[in-house]
């Protein structure tokens, strides 16, 4: 989708800070950090959110995710993992992305 900045930043049309690839997956740096370390992990193919993605799609995302967490010592401190659907969700960039969010004691939420 030409008018979609994710799908912009997969084609290399627009530049961002790679910590991962494969052939499915782009993980990158977030703009925007809401925790030390915070990346941004999109699928290739492009989907509005995550209830428009189907299993392989999903499971290309976490098994990336689980690949960069394990190689990159987010494991072993923990992380959190965040997808925000639609605008009252927080959705800003509407092609799926999952936030990869850790290398701090992140405040706990929920119960």
């Amino acid at each position: 989708m030409s008018d979609c900045l994710f799908c912009r930043i997969i084609a290399g049309e627009i530049p961002s800070a790679k910590v991962f690839e494969n052939d499915h997956v782009l993980g990158f740096k977030d703009l925007y950090p809401q925790a030390k370390e915070h990346y941004l992990f999109i699928h290739k193919s492009h989907s509005k959110n995550v209830n428009e993605m189907d299993s392989t799609q999903l499971s290309d995302i976490f098994s990336a995710i689980k690949e960069f967490t394990q190689n990159n010592d987010l494991e072993e401190n923990g992380f959190r993992v965040v997808s925000n659907v639609n605008k009252h969700g927080g959705q800003t960039v509407f092609h799926t992305h999952f936030h990869v969010l850790g290398g701090e004691q992140l405040k706990h939420f929920g119960s």
